[in-house]
């Protein structure tokens, strides 16, 4: 007797109403009819594992008490302990933290890496906040979410907003609450704390890397290339500086505060430590200041989205004149974009395989601390680059077996790996 489920679905399931969890469930139906036999434990995929919602209340300089809602989800642990990155964000939401949580565990298989998906986040400006405030507020949310967290259960790293500083209070906070230093609790971290050499480029080489083997797949050289870029962190701004190394041209920059465009190239070095003065491309001299809408007009041959979900939609999907699109980001780009540019024949290497080398470094790093044993950064880049090339190779094949995307056929290799190892471990109890 099969019995009907329907009527157990929760309502937060429902896609019409999720943003960017909606996104993911999508994309887990698209791959759906790939997946054979294990289709049967789809709908693991379909929700997530855990997802704690906490109070984080700090004392703020003037005396006065505020509250902030944070978040940490774990999509899926059947092929090992959580990984995902912490966001601080005014826009953070359970339904974002979820598909990111998700997009974290396809991305770990992909790239075949001994772990599950996980993320976190707490809805808040920390522009507004102080030096002192904000490291209240860090310390207040590790210890919430420490009862889910921990080295071989689920390790947190830095993403939007996030950096070494805030992750070096995170593991010291979970390590003063354990009653010994754990190192390995927290990726991404300062060097002096256990941190891996090439942790903080490691994203942006990733997407150079993909990149790079999906334009000599396409016959585009990367000499003269002309390069587009969103966001420019440690993520696009690093993948711009490794393309005009290699020859080729930025053309055009945005970000939250501005944008940017110039035909003849901007110079991404000098734009670099430009925004590590001010916080912002704006005030960028040498390059023509455009609006933002103009930005998805740009003439280009690659573009890199590097900045938040759901920024290439079926809105200006249509305007793109890229060639190829690189997601530096997590979930830019919404299904039916995604439709739009592949029949307009523009290719997307997707985020769960393009942004990977920031989980792969962060996993090199995780193994370093348990051994406390550390590598050179030769070392680790060449272990990144290997890494990735071969992950986007068998992309690239599962792709041309079944004539699908390349997201599809990243989802098809993830999805895969995750419910045979659901599948091996069965169901307890």
């Amino acid at each position: 007797m099969t019995a009907n489920t329907s009527h157990t679905i929760p309502s937060y399931l429902n896609p019409a109403q999720l943003g960017p969890w909606g996104d993911y469930l999508q994309q887990v139906d698209r791959v759906t009819p790939y997946l054979g036999s294990l289709s049967r434990w789809v709908e693991t995929l379909k929700r997530p594992k855990r997802a704690l919602i906490v109070d984080v209340p700090i004392e703020l300089d003037n005396g006065t008490m505020a509250h902030f809602e944070g978040y940490r989800v774990q999509h899926n642990t059947s092929r090992g302990p959580g990984k995902g990155g912490v966001r601080f964000h005014s826009e953070v939401t359970l339904s974002e933290v979820m598909a990111l949580s998700a997009w974290m565990s396809v991305k770990n298989a992909a790239v075949n890496l001994p772990y599950g998906g996980a993320k976190g986040g707490i809805r808040v400006d920390p522009q507004t906040l102080s030096r002192g405030e904000l490291e209240r507020l860090t310390r207040r949310y590790t210890s919430e979410i420490g009862v889910i967290i921990g080295p071989t259960k689920d390790i947190p790293a830095p993403d939007v907003n996030t950096n070494e500083q805030i992750m070096a209070w995170m593991m010291d906070t979970y390590s003063m609450n354990e009653g010994a230093t754990s190192t390995g609790v927290i990726t991404g971290k300062p060097i002096a704390l256990g941190g891996s050499l090439g942790r903080r480029e490691a994203t942006g080489r990733g997407v150079f890397t993909v990149g790079c083997e999906a334009a000599k797949r396409m016959a585009l050289p990367i000499e003269g290339v002309r390069i587009a870029v969103q966001g420019f962190g440690n993520v696009g701004g690093v993948a711009a500086q490794l393309f005009v190394k290699a020859g080729g041209r930025l053309v055009a920059v945005q970000d939250h505060a501005a944008s940017l465009y110039k035909d003849a190239g901007i110079d991404a070095s000098a734009l670099w430590e430009h925004v590590q003065l001010h916080g912002s491309i704006k005030g960028y001299a040498d390059a023509e200041s455009v609006t933002a809408d103009a930005f998805w007009d740009t003439p280009c041959d690659v573009m890199i989205p590097a900045a938040l979900e759901q920024q290439i939609t079926s809105a200006n999907a249509h305007r793109i004149q890229a060639r190829l699109v690189i997601e530096g980001a997590n979930g830019p780009t919404t299904p039916e974009a995604d439709d739009i540019l592949r029949e307009r024949n523009i290719l997307v290497v997707p985020d769960v395989i393009a942004n990977a080398g920031g989980v792969t470094v962060s996993y090199f790093e995780w193994v370093q601390d348990f051994s406390s044993f550390f590598w050179s950064e030769d070392d680790i880049n060449a272990r990144l680059v290997r890494l990735m090339t071969e992950a986007f190779d068998a992309v690239w094949q599962m792709a041309q077996e079944h004539k699908v995307s390349l997201r599809t056929a990243t989802f098809i290799i993830a999805c895969k790996r995750i419910l045979h190892a659901r599948e091996l471990r069965g169901l307890y109890p």
